[in-house]
């Protein structure tokens, strides 16, 4: 990934990985399925920026994460209710939102629930492993648990994001 591309984490959390559907059907080698915990709001939140159901997407747990946009992104939040900001003002959580590049996006503690997610169009490009780019922590495979300033590739763009959690327009 060249250094103009990507997202740069700011603020971690207290559990924030990289998810997708998971590595289903390795059971019989000792891998679990792994994947978002969140299935559904894993599958909006790539909808709502045109990625494809599989793309990759970040999970965080209770408290989000701080990001710094390198290039221009969509990006959109779903998951566990909570506040959304870029570059210090409010957004919308469940839309999607543009962020120029240099731009921080600041998502919140959860409101309710434990877990959002965030997508970001073109998805994550870190390595696949078994087919998957889900962190697994009993297993181990996959990316790491994110830190502050793990840079995140995010691969080329599909179509155009959709708008409203109902995934309507576009």
């Amino acid at each position: 990934m060249s250094g103009a591309h990507g997202l740069l984490v700011l603020r971690a959390g207290a559990l924030t990985t990289v998810q997708d559907r998971g590595r289903p059907g390795y059971a019989h080698l000792g891998v679990p399925r792994s994947g978002a915990l969140d299935a559904g709001a894993h599958a909006l939140a790539n909808r709502l920026v045109g990625n494809p159901v599989d793309a990759a997407t970040l999970e965080t747990t209770l408290d989000g994460v701080a990001l710094r946009a390198l290039a221009p992104v969509t990006v959109a939040v779903t998951g566990a209710p909570c506040a959304v900001r870029a570059s210090g003002r409010a957004v919308a959580w469940g839309e999607p939102v543009w962020l120029a590049g240099g731009a921080e996006l600041e998502v919140g503690r959860a409101e309710s629930g434990l877990r959002s997610y965030v997508a970001v169009r073109g998805g994550f490009g870190v390595p696949a492993v078994l087919g998957s780019r889900a962190t697994d922590l009993l297993s181990g495979l996959g990316p790491p648990v994110l830190a502050a300033g793990t840079l995140l590739p995010v691969g080329p763009p599909g179509r155009d994001p959709a708008r409203g959690a109902d995934g309507a327009g576009a």
